[in-house]
């Protein structure tokens, strides 16, 4: 089986390769051009957000066509192709995808798994899947793993400032100017629907940082669990999220990672948070 993702999943190119996995483009439009985000690095990327500054780029999913194409592409090594996506509820990426399928239909058999999350949450979610083949399980074993990782999976994370969401309409305008004029730090989560939701927020990044790893204590208790810390171009509160993290948590695996440009878009380079799931259901797999 050949797997599919899109780089919203935030896998390294050296995951990709020894997992074996199929990368859908996001585009990020700027007024010059469209750009592949897989091919700017974050720091050139932020360096022309910044730049830019009041207006934004925009992005842009792959096209049914481009999902075509990849289909066609692998069909030629493998009949069986698994498409794994960012919500639904946050991009119509899936759709085209399924577009796509419709378009090599007869052709290759693809079945496609909308993750309700994105980030290091879908990560979490195609590493499983990618795994899980190579083990030899059957899909519906497959399914059943990914349901459960799906549902305990938490992506949750804090922002500097509003102004990105806001401009790129991922959260209501109202709730962004209220908070932007009390210069409050929310902290927010993708939701069972995958979509975002407040949590909470706070006065300053300290605070929303301590709300979240509160939040995350009540959650999982004791579990233990496998946490990538994610940032945009904020080591310096990466690093005291994650010291947060391992005097409250009881972490299996931590690492730190840069979130996609694509991504980076929409939250601009302020953010840090964190994707969560139990070891549990990734131990068997990641060995």
């Amino acid at each position: 089986m050949k797997i599919v993702t899109d780089c919203a999943a935030d896998m390294s190119a050296q995951e990709l390769e020894e997992l074996g996995i199929t990368q859908a483009p996001l585009f990020i439009q700027f007024p010059e051009g469209e750009v592949n985000s897989a091919d700017i690095s974050a720091d050139d990327f932020y360096n022309r957000l910044e730049a830019m500054r009041p207006q934004i780029p925009t992005t842009a999913q792959p096209s049914s066509g481009i999902f075509a194409e990849i289909y066609r592409k692998l069909a030629q090594a493998e009949n069986s192709i698994f498409s794994i996506h960012i919500s639904s509820g946050l991009s119509g990426t899936i759709n085209s995808a399924r577009d796509g399928g419709e378009q090599v239909k007869g052709e290759v058999n693809v079945r496609f798994w909308d993750t309700l999350t994105l980030s290091g949450g879908q990560r979490f979610q195609v590493m499983a899947a990618a795994l899980a083949d190579k083990a030899g399980w059957a899909m519906d074993r497959i399914h059943e793993r990914l349901e459960r990782i799906r549902e305990n999976t938490e992506v949750i994370y804090t922002l500097d400032t509003l102004e990105y969401l806001a401009r790129g309409g991922r959260i209501g305008r109202v709730k962004a100017l209220a908070g932007a004029l009390l210069n409050l730090k929310p902290v927010i989560r993708v939701d069972s629907d995958g979509k975002y939701s407040t949590v909470t927020s706070g006065r300053t990044l300290t605070k929303s940082m301590a709300a979240l790893t509160d939040h995350l204590q009540e959650k999982y208790g004791n579990t233990p669990f496998w946490v990538t810390v994610l940032h945009g171009r904020f080591p310096e509160k990466a690093e005291a999220l994650s010291q947060g993290f391992k005097q409250k948590l009881n972490i299996a695996k931590m690492e730190v990672q840069r979130i996609s440009p694509v991504l980076g878009v929409h939250t601009g380079p302020g953010i840090v948070g964190a994707a969560i799931v139990p070891m549990e259901l990734m131990g068997d797999l990641a060995k």
